[in-house]
């Protein structure tokens, strides 16, 4: 899905560089403080899909609506895989996502063999992990540098950022580009993948390619310093605003975890992934419709931050410098470090990926021919990989023909909008004495961190009354 584009009101790169600091408030009179404010945003600017973010505040300060919105019209990819035979599922379900079709495929391709017993060779893990890695440092770095960074640098968008920090940009493009071409040299594509297939791949890289996929990947490294380093420098300008919560990922005693693993909590016990719906218990809520989550407390938080917080001591060397650089301490419960923990996983992505290359060069590429089941029967199965935005789960029950008759995704954006919500109604009375524009800007900033992939969250309706004649088969109870 392509991300919704910024609002058209770009600065002036003289004005830029006079931008005030979003995490500090600008000076502003008496007069445009006090009193009643409201905060409309439809749709929000620079997430995928469409959000919306209403708060009232009153005279006095007493915070009277705040409410994370998502009126998207609802996606039922679980039964478009309903009947289907288990070898088109992975090509399916990949396209619930331009983002994360990859993390998408995996999580499929992972349930279905667990559902048929298709044991898959050593060299397909490996390039599987590879797979995700291209991936995730795809869409960190997309997140950090073209959604993110306009805000901490007071712009509505990366393009003038392109006159006044053009070594930044130009080095930003750079390791962007580098994950594209890491991906389509694994996945035949740089989205929705093509060579993976139940049981292994269709084709494979071939060693000249792992040799040049090397090669970027240490040409890479560069500039992920200079971007830690640029992030050291501004990382003061992210707001300060703490909220414990619950932090829910993939863990391994072995591994920073992001293709296998069990489900770790920060406060609960871990758990196989075969009890995902013990920990992702979804309910609906009316301005919604997308389905919401809840394990122990009231809502938890997956992705980049939580997955730090679960795993930061099995970082590669590199990343745990960056880390230290950056200021980002195991426990953080800051939202707005989401996008600080992203950049520390990229450095690790790119770390780890270059030692999985140079094994598999070591190895020597084997073209292999999938795996197939031994004989086709009913079976359930559960897949769930670290997807950019977090943990991300697909389950399904096969007839004995080899063909679904129920399946159910649990999305990551999904777990985190309750966190959402819950973080906008602690944060909304912190921010009560700023202007409307500035409160604006701090919550908007605050749901950008979490690079909500909204479109692929929304997949459910209420649909109580339609044999009535309703017409509206959504219906938010929105308060003037």
């Amino acid at each position: 899905m392509a991300k919704t584009p910024a609002k058209s009101t770009t600065k002036s790169p003289a004005k830029a560089k006079k931008a005030a600091s979003p995490a500090t408030p600008v000076s502003t009179p008496a007069e445009s403080v006090g009193g009643p404010k409201k905060v409309r945003v439809h749709y929000l600017t620079r997430v995928e899909g469409h959000g919306n973010i209403v708060v009232d505040v009153e005279a006095d300060g007493t915070v009277s609506t705040c409410r994370w919105e998502v009126p998207e019209a609802p996606r039922f990819f679980e039964a478009m895989v309903v009947g289907r035979d288990y070898t088109d599922i992975h090509h399916i379900v990949s396209r619930i996502c331009g983002i994360c079709a990859i993390g998408h495929q995996l999580a499929s391709l992972q349930a279905t063999e667990d559902a048929l017993n298709i044991n898959v060779s050593e060299q397909t893990h490996l390039l599987r992990r590879l797979a995700l890695h291209g991936e995730n440092l795809q869409s960190h770095l997309l997140h950090i540098a073209y959604l993110v960074l306009p805000d901490l640098m007071g712009v509505d968008s990366i393009l003038p950022l392109a006159a006044t920090h053009k070594d930044a940009v130009l080095k930003f493009i750079a390791a962007r580009r580098v994950s594209n071409e890491f991906s389509r040299l694994i996945c035949g594509r740089t989205t929705h993948p093509q060579r993976m297939t139940p049981g292994g791949f269709t084709m494979f890289p071939t060693t000249e390619e792992l040799t040049s996929l090397r090669t970027m990947l240490l040409e890479t490294l560069p500039n992920l310093d200079f971007a830690v380093d640029f992030f050291a420098g501004i990382v003061d300008r992210l707001p300060q605003f703490e909220r414990e919560t619950e932090y829910v990922g993939l863990v391994s005693p072995a591994e920073y975890a992001m293709y296998w693993g069990e489900i770790g909590s920060s406060r609960d016990e871990r758990r196989p992934v075969r009890q995902y719906r013990n920990i992702s218990r979804e309910y609906m809520v009316p301005t919604s419709t997308a389905k919401w989550t809840k394990n122990l407390g009231e809502s938890y938080m997956v992705g980049a931050l939580a997955r730090f917080n679960l795993n930061a001591q099995h970082l590669m060397p590199k990343a745990k410098a960056a880390a230290i650089k950056l200021g980002l301490i195991k426990g953080c419960t800051n939202p707005y470090y989401i996008t600080i923990a992203q950049l520390v996983e990229c450095v690790h992505t790119v770390e780890e990926s270059i030692l999985q290359v140079e094994e598999l060069l070591t190895r020597g590429i084997r073209e292999e021919a999938p795996a197939r089941p031994s004989s086709i029967c009913a079976g359930r199965g559960v897949g769930a990989v670290e997807v950019p935005r977090g943990i991300l789960f697909h389950f399904y029950e096969y007839d004995d023909n080899g063909r679904i008759f129920q399946a159910d995704c649990v999305i990551p954006t999904n777990q985190n909008h309750g966190n959402i919500q819950k973080d906008l109604d602690a944060l909304v009375p912190q921010l009560s004495g700023l202007s409307e524009k500035e409160l604006e800007l701090r919550l908007s900033m605050l749901v950008r961190a979490y690079d909500p992939c909204i479109s692929c969250s929304t997949h459910c309706i209420d649909a109580r009354g339609l044999d009535t004649g309703a017409r509206s088969l959504v219906r938010f109870n929105r308060k003037k």
